[in-house]
């Protein structure tokens, strides 16, 4: 097995932010894996929030390239690196590597239905009102849009621009941990007026707690409090919903595992990502299939993608062709 680490850098399409952070451009790493003349990709988002950079994911896959190059497989790949971003660009790697031997796409690897076309979000960064009101006019026509809370007290007023403009899209709105539970009970019955269909993340990961048996006008979602199949006990009668991303859960395959198993606990499904070209996006399609919500915009958010790019169209993105992964 021939095993290839690489780090890339993307231009951001303008100026990306976040309550944490902005970002005008994003390194992703790439992994290849080459046998019998064959080559499967996998590409991950290394996140700062989760103490990741490209240095350290890329030393992660450095260290276990003994066993790589000596043929380990999707179950092994699971004990070798822990959840997050390294593991699931080996994961994805591997999954593609299998599919372009056998020749088989990974959905029926997967013995899951045959990918379609879905509505994703589109994300407008943290602005100011009056420059979210004319954002949101220009893609007023896009049904799902996302909108990023500074935790400031203009948060409201963003809302209110951005439904007032875009008055046939549904809504959700993303904290990023920035509020507090007096703040979100302040906020959410407002959201609700105003066709926000979702919450996510509205306190730091670890004061979940404040959530028990607060009832939410509009439905919760854990992000920074998920990652793996480990993470839902905790959430069950706090959050409505978890938002599912490759590079949390560290892959494909752990990502349709706790799908599975946030299904069985009667939480509903977001699948989102980190900013990332359509060969992180293609994967994560696959989990996204019988998600309610689904966040999947990384690579229209960037100034330019991969050959083979997964189309993204009115709202719409499409299955990606066998050229790009899968």
């Amino acid at each position: 097995m021939i095993y290839r680490i690489r780090t890339e850098r993307w231009p951001v399409a303008g100026v990306f932010r976040i309550s944490r952070r902005s970002a005008t451009e994003t390194d992703v790493v790439v992994v290849e894996l080459e046998q019998d003349g064959h080559v499967g990709r996998g590409e991950c988002g290394p996140n700062v929030r989760y103490g990741e950079s490209a240095e350290s994911v890329t030393a992660q896959l450095e260290a276990i390239r003994h066993a790589v190059e000596s043929g380990a497989d999707r179950a092994a790949a699971q004990a070798l690196l822990p959840h997050g971003a390294a593991r699931n660009a080996l994961d994805c790697a591997l999954w593609d590597l299998e599919s372009k031997k056998t020749g088989t796409p990974v959905w029926r690897l997967a013995k899951k239905n045959k990918p379609g076309p879905l509505v994703t979000a589109f994300t407008l960064s943290i602005d100011t009102p009056e420059n979210l009101l004319t954002a949101a006019e220009a893609v007023a026509d896009r049904p799902l849009l996302k909108i990023k809370l500074a935790g400031d007290e203009h948060d409201l007023t963003r809302i209110r621009a951005v439904s007032a403009a875009a008055q046939r899209s549904r809504l959700i709105v993303d904290a990023n941990e920035a509020l507090t539970i007096e703040r979100l009970d302040y906020l959410a019955p407002r959201f609700a007026l105003l066709r926000v269909d979702l919450i996510e993340q509205p306190l730091p990961a670890g004061r979940d707690e404040d959530l028990r048996g607060y009832s939410s006008p509009v439905p919760l979602c854990a992000d920074e409090s998920l990652h793996d199949r480990d993470s839902l006990d905790d959430l069950v009668g706090k959050y409505q919903a978890v938002n599912i991303k490759l590079d949390k859960a560290g892959g494909l395959t752990e990502a349709l595992a706790t799908a599975d198993a946030a299904r069985e606990r009667g939480l509903k499904l977001m699948v989102g990502c980190m900013l990332g070209t359509s060969l992180a996006m293609a994967p994560a399609m696959l989990v996204a299939q019988d998600a309610s919500w689904i966040d999947l915009d990384g690579a229209w958010l960037l100034a330019r993608d991969r050959d083979h790019a997964i189309r993204y169209e009115n709202g719409m993105m499409y299955p990606p062709d066998g050229n790009l992964w899968g």
